[in-house]
């Protein structure tokens, strides 16, 4: 079953037309990597699928997008909760000024969850499914920002999971960290595809082969190929796939 679907998705800045006519479906407990060039889209695709552009003066969406086969842009959606069951991950850590453990337990408070004991088990289980809690479990009061970035990173990924999500939406969540942490955030988009349906945004073409099961390719705003990740990356179907990722051009 598919757990996203964008069907014939125009997206507009004003006038700017950002998006033209996307129609992508993504499968339960798969990571489909976005790639493209700066500028090409991705992003903002990424954004529509809980509704970020929402926060943005003067922008307007045509066409449908459907999570569990209901669709996000009806009127009477509770973009609270869409977004409480879509998760996101910037591209730069941006853990709050706060410690280690009120960072992960900020989302359940918000979100009105007064029970200490629940909230202790999210804390601690969301930074366990981070590979985060050896490293932090005897500083759990201290600032956040004592953390290295890859670790401030897992943080937020655990910040996004403790409020227990079925899609996790990825905006380039390692391009500000060095080769080690993005091993360790690859090694985790593994293990959390089996809990989740992962979406990311990558410039890096040797992450988009290693984490994806399938990836999608935009160009300028129009989605030109997805497919298996692998069938991109050997056998494209079209020429511009092959001359992006070949890097002729990009």
């Amino acid at each position: 079953m598919h757990k996203i679907e964008s069907r014939n998705v125009n997206f507009f800045y004003g006038e700017t037309q950002a998006l033209h006519d996307i129609s992508l479906s993504m499968r339960e407990h798969t990571v489909t990597a976005l790639i493209g060039p700066s500028g090409c889209g991705k992003s903002t695709f990424l954004r529509l699928l809980n509704r970020m552009n929402d926060l943005i003066d003067n922008t307007r969406m045509e066409g449908s997008i459907l999570i569990d086969q209901n669709d996000i842009y009806q009127r009477n959606t509770n973009v609270d909760d869409l977004r409480k069951n879509v998760g996101m991950v910037f591209q730069k850590p941006n853990p709050f000024p706060k410690t280690i453990y009120e960072n992960v337990a900020y989302g359940l408070r918000v979100n009105g969850i007064e029970d200490k004991n629940i909230i202790e088990e999210r804390v601690v289980t969301s930074i366990e499914q981070v590979a985060l809690w050896d490293e932090v479990k005897d500083k759990l009061k201290k600032s956040a920002f004592e953390l290295s970035g890859g670790q401030q990173q897992r943080l937020c990924i655990a910040r996004a999971l403790a409020i227990q999500p079925s899609v996790l939406l990825m905006d380039e969540p390692t391009s500000a960290l060095d080769p080690i942490s993005t091993s360790k955030i690859e090694d985790l988009i593994h293990e959390l595809k089996k809990q989740y349906t992962i979406v990311i945004v990558t410039h890096n073409m040797q992450q988009a082969a290693r984490v994806s099961d399938n990836t999608a390719f935009f160009y300028m705003g129009k989605l030109i190929e997805c497919d298996k990740t692998k069938t991109i990356f050997t056998k494209p179907a079209i020429q511009q796939t092959e001359d992006y990722i070949t890097g002729r051009f990009g």
